[in-house]
């Protein structure tokens, strides 16, 4: 069977790296410094300390991208051990596909053609470094909750025997205390936003009213389908009862987007 045939599902939460991880994530932040996390005994031996928008951040890894002159850093939140005072940070996982490289189609193992997928617990923010002007920018003015970063990939990928080349970033994220419970977190809406090479926040792919959930991808037109709640009650989270649409993105060019279904 031709996988490329089908409809690939992408989903933007990653593939988990445990039930501990996803729980302490769902947690999020505090949005302003007098909020703090209410805590029981099970969340103290998970080191989670009284936090708030004003936290510690540490670079993880180097990123390289399709981009000869730019390489991004993921920036991950500093978390407090309870128990021992120790620090630690989340790490980068990636998304990856086992489709088979075939003629006229190799991957290498990415998710998307052309498109590297990087997740972790705890991201915050992304840093953009162009080689050529020595210049450093961060995706995001203050603090978020990164869900997921695509990248254009490092490897030379293929799609119907065409190179793909890639020059833009796609980023999943909860930017928004959207639900007013003091906190940012995996209860809010989730964003979906495209920057350009300089790392410049262009538009939403998806209206900021909606919570994007997962997508699919099309190789035989190299679309992205988006799948996404309208918050239509307006109380800033994605509930069980809210009608789902589902939008496109071309990947050829992200600026063209349209409303696929609703």
């Amino acid at each position: 069977m031709n996988h490329l045939h089908s409809i690939l599902v992408i989903l933007f939460y990653g593939f988990l790296t445990g039930c501990n991880n996803n729980r302490l994530e769902e947690k999020g932040f505090p949005v302003n410094q007098s909020q703090s996390f209410t805590q029981n005994e099970e969340d103290r031996t998970e080191g989670i300390s009284n936090d708030s928008l004003k936290f510690d951040t540490r670079p993880s890894n180097v990123l390289l991208t399709g981009i000869a002159n730019v390489r991004l850093t993921t920036v991950y939140k500093v978390n407090l051990q309870k128990k021992d005072g120790s620090t630690f940070i989340g790490s980068n996982q990636f998304l990856f596909n086992d489709i088979e490289a075939e003629k006229g189609n190799n991957w290498n193992g990415n998710l998307i053609p052309g498109l590297e997928g990087v997740y972790g617990y705890n991201l915050v923010n992304i840093s953009h470094y162009d080689i050529n002007n020595n210049f450093k920018k961060a995706f995001f003015e203050k603090p978020v909750l990164v869900k997921t970063l695509y990248y254009p990939s490092f490897s030379k990928d293929t799609l119907n025997s065409i190179p793909v080349n890639r020059a833009y970033f796609l980023v999943s994220v909860y930017n928004d205390d959207t639900n007013k419970d003091g906190f940012i977190n995996q209860k809010d809406l989730r964003r979906f936003y495209l920057f350009n090479s300089n790392g410049e926040k262009q538009n939403a792919l998806v209206p900021e009213n909606y919570s994007v959930f997962k997508s699919e991808y099309d190789p035989a037109n190299d679309f992205m389908f988006v799948f996404a709640k309208l918050d239509k009650n307006v109380n800033g989270q994605a509930d069980d009862v809210e009608p789902v649409h589902i939008f496109w993105v071309n990947l050829k060019d992200p600026t063209k987007t349209g409303l696929q279904y609703e």
